[in-house]
């Protein structure tokens, strides 16, 4: 009789081959799968606020540095800007050269104090008479008047006034040609109220200088006028007779 095959032999070992085949194709699939590389795994939340909190420093340091340009521009610019203080240095006092005379006040007949008005200060002349006899002399008068509401401190002293008589043209006297020491007499005159000074005149002439001369007035009924003067207020003319 004939050899035969165990036909369950040969389907084993074919199973077997075939098993051993596949177990060759899944280890070469698993070192292929092995081999690739797998996704960079995407940054979490946690980055990207980091991320934006530095990109939002960053923002604000160029914005300061910036305004802080602008700050030190400005400065700059105001440096090299006229200052507002310009008037007031302009009106500030001026230094004058060594040996410059400086105006100082001087007292005068000027009203001095609240509300007391020049204008309303007034000066008058006057005789105590009309005519004189030969040999008598004439009582020149001075009469200052405080025509204002309020007190006023008047100068009235020799340093002030002049007693001045003339005739025509022909300047015949003047109380301050020969005046040797003048004076200051300052008084605070009431509203409405008044101040005189007396002046004898020796019926003589007088120039400026207080140069002598013999000349004598006129007589024989001739008219004088008499003028008061009182820091540079005139009075009215008084005029008088000399006989």
């Amino acid at each position: 009789m004939g050899r035969q095959d165990n036909p369950g032999t040969h389907g084993s070992r074919q199973g077997a081959s075939g098993s051993g085949a596949g177990s060759g194709r899944n280890r070469a699939g698993a070192s292929t799968r092995n081999t690739v590389r797998r996704p960079a795994r995407k940054p979490g939340s946690a980055v990207y606020r980091r991320r934006r909190l530095f990109v939002g420093a960053a923002l604000l340091l160029v914005i300061a540095l910036g305004l802080g340009g602008f700050a030190a521009a400005a400065s700059l610019l105001n440096a090299g800007a006229p200052s507002s203080d310009g008037a007031a240095a302009a009106s500030a006092p001026v230094a004058t050269p060594a040996g410059t005379p400086q105006a100082t006040a001087s007292p005068s007949a000027t009203p001095t104090g609240n509300g007391c008005e020049q204008n309303l200060v007034t000066v008058a002349a006057s005789t105590d008479k009309p005519a004189y006899a030969a040999g008598e002399n004439p009582l020149l008068t001075l009469k200052v008047t405080n025509g204002n509401r309020v007190p006023c401190e008047i100068n009235i002293g020799t340093s002030q006034m002049e007693f001045l008589v003339t005739s025509g043209s022909d300047r015949i006297f003047s109380s301050t040609d020969c005046q040797s020491d003048a004076t200051e007499l300052v008084k605070t005159i009431a509203p409405g109220q008044s101040e005189t000074a007396n002046f004898p005149w020796q019926r003589n002439r007088t120039v400026q200088g207080c140069a002598p001369i013999e000349a004598k007035p006129g007589a024989g009924g001739a008219y004088y006028v008499f003028t008061a003067q009182l820091a540079g207020k005139t009075s009215p003319k008084a005029v008088f007779q000399l006989n």
